[in-house]
């Protein structure tokens, strides 16, 4: 009996413990999950978001302007002093 303390862990002991493990590790796999970027379309969280228009890679200020006047964004006298400002500031080029 030398060296033994008590009767050892207790079966709640042994659920409590093998209960934290199970947690603990379903908690990190959740946040890797979570946080690591996603490629899926079509989700809950994006359906849920108004749509807008991607911006074109190549797409000029001027253009950027025209467009956003086009789908009523802007309202006319709004867009033609944004556009002479545009214009003027890049020379009258266009």
């Amino acid at each position: 009996m030398m060296g033994w303390y008590g009767g050892g862990m207790s079966a709640g002991a042994w659920v409590f413990m093998g209960s934290f493990w199970v947690v603990l590790i379903a908690v990190i796999i959740w946040l890797v999950v979570r946080l690591l970027p996603s490629n899926r379309r079509g989700t809950a969280a994006q359906a849920s978001r108004p749509h807008v228009a991607p911006v074109r890679a190549q797409e000029s200020p001027v253009d950027l302007l025209d467009r956003r006047f086009a789908h009523g964004e802007l309202d006319p006298e709004t867009y033609q002093n944004h556009r002479a400002a545009l214009l003027a500031a890049r020379g009258g080029a266009r």
